[in-house]
């Protein structure tokens, strides 16, 4: 089951499109989708989470916590609204395309994948971007 919870005034347009794209992309993967949260939140609310569980002090856009056991997917993914906002306009994509690949992104990490060396950040691009041409 994908949930979306609001912390912030931002509200998801297309929530069933976009929570069966989600268990598409979970599927097309080989998982099982147990529960996936996503949290719709400001920087303020997101950095207070960085700070007390990853001990970072900075802004992000997205952070994810991975419950996924075995095969079965479980997680809460947080996402900052404002820093998809200004994510959007530095690459110059629609607001909705930037919160979809953070989106999948989140849900990317639940399937094993990574991003911290260059040639794990270009397999994590490469599959958001299948799976955002695959959004319909």
């Amino acid at each position: 089951m994908i949930n979306f919870n609001y912390e912030t005034a931002f509200r998801l347009k297309e929530e069933d499109r976009i929570s069966a794209w989600i268990s598409g992309v979970i599927d097309s993967e080989g998982f099982k989708e147990d529960e996936v949260n996503y949290i719709f939140c400001d920087d303020e609310y997101l950095h207070k989470i960085n700070v007390e569980f990853l001990n970072h002090d900075t802004l992000t856009d997205i952070i994810s916590f991975d419950y996924t056991v075995g095969k079965i997917i479980q997680g809460d993914v947080f996402i900052s609204i404002e820093r998809v906002v200004e994510n959007a306009n530095d690459f110059e994509v629609p607001f909705d395309e930037e919160l979809r690949r953070v989106m999948v992104h989140g849900v990317l990490h639940y399937c094993g994948y990574k991003d911290k060396s260059d040639e794990d950040a270009s397999l994590m691009r490469d599959k958001e971007n299948h799976y955002l041409n695959a959004f319909v």
